[in-house]
């Protein structure tokens, strides 16, 4: 009998023991109760679920006066089929006409504008400053859920096209430390969808994925160039489907492409000392926080397709056999780009799904 009750209580540990987990989530879906090992945040986009994504409505190009207009939720540009999320870019043009882009007005109302900065809720074309002339989705998880600590996995296959800028990414919920970059960015997979982009011998384009996180006391002392990553392969990562993950511990982020390991971020002795940012004249915003600040708070997830921009695509890069259409420094970036569309319409290969961005799945496990 004694036998008989150790198997039974090997069993019933088995089944109903739970290691404790380091992983904090918030959010409107995040589970109350989990352990070490659980599956917290899934979506297998068999259709869209609106409580798992928050759709951005304006104009504002993501802060590197990126050429996209983003529209809310509009399945032109966003759709599910056969278990797989799709981002379409199209053409505003297609949509209003050519003269839309030089004459029309978009007013998007206060209450449904996601980003006023940057003229994102108001903009009027004119011949030099045109309207965004794409229009795309971004899409994040800021009000059903947040986590620290965790692994993110995203299994999704790249678009191709000239100046395509998709990304899988993560923003803090909540700027504890401040604003950006005070308080972080993470960025899980980004890429540039042209096929023949190179700087020097390299190619920048469809061949090479970066992982990047972003922080600083202000926006010109970021220490970006110490946590940056990539990783150069053939085929390009528009070939077929990845999985990217990010495993978050309370000492390392750590960026995996399938099963390589494209670059380890450790703490070490803080992100303070790791940005040498001693005689920036600013002061430590971390110094409250842990060693990982501040990357010691819950991100969202954000997955988009953008197009373009001011800063993205070095003017020194090389693009085969087209050049870049437009420069950063230039103040009708937008309409030169859209001017240069003969050379760059083409490699999207319109009508069929080159261009888009593809997502199977999203999932986070709890550490």
């Amino acid at each position: 009998m004694k036998g008989v009750l150790i198997v039974l209580f090997c069993a019933v540990g088995i089944v109903y023991g739970c290691t404790p987990s380091v992983t904090r989530v918030s959010g409107t879906v995040a589970p109350s109760n989990y352990c070490s090992g659980d599956i917290i945040f899934e979506d297998n986009f068999n259709n869209i679920n609106f409580t798992n994504w928050f759709f951005e409505n304006t104009l504002a190009g993501g802060g590197n006066w990126e050429f996209q207009w983003y529209p809310g939720h509009d399945y032109a540009n966003l759709y599910s089929e056969n278990g797989f999320l799709k981002f379409a870019p199209t053409f505003t043009a297609d949509r209003y006409g050519e003269a839309f882009l030089t004459s029309g007005r978009v007013v998007i109302p206060p209450d449904q504008c996601t980003q006023a900065d940057w003229y994102g809720c108001e903009r009027t074309g004119t011949a030099e400053n045109i309207i965004n002339p794409i229009r795309s989705t971004r899409i994040d998880t800021r009000q059903s859920f947040g986590f620290v600590y965790g692994e993110l996995e995203i299994r999704a296959k790249m678009p191709a096209g000239d100046w395509l800028w998709p990304a899988l990414w993560l923003m803090p919920q909540n700027n504890v430390y401040g604003g950006w970059p005070r308080s972080g960015e993470i960025d899980l997979m980004e890429m540039r969808g042209n096929r023949n982009l190179f700087s020097g011998s390299t190619n920048v384009g469809v061949e090479q994925g970066g992982s990047t996180m972003h922080f600083g006391p202000n926006w010109n002392f970021n220490g970006w160039p110490t946590a940056h990553h990539t990783r150069n392969q053939q085929p390009g990562f528009d070939a077929g489907f990845h999985l990217y993950r990010l495993r978050w511990t309370q000492t390392e982020i750590q960026f995996w492409y399938d099963n390589n390991l494209v670059g380890t971020v450790a703490a070490g002795t803080g992100f303070w000392d790791r940005g040498n940012f001693h005689n920036s004249g600013f002061t430590n915003p971390w110094v409250n926080g842990t060693v990982m600040a501040p990357f010691d708070q819950e991100f969202f997830i954000i997955m988009n397709l953008a197009v373009g921009g001011t800063n993205y695509f070095s003017d020194t890069f090389v693009n085969v056999p087209n050049p870049k259409p437009w420069h950063n420094d230039s103040p009708t970036a937008p309409r030169d780009f859209w001017r240069g569309r003969t050379a760059w319409e083409p490699t999207w290969n319109r009508g069929t799904e080159d261009s888009f961005m593809q997502v199977d799945y999203v999932r986070v496990r709890a550490l």
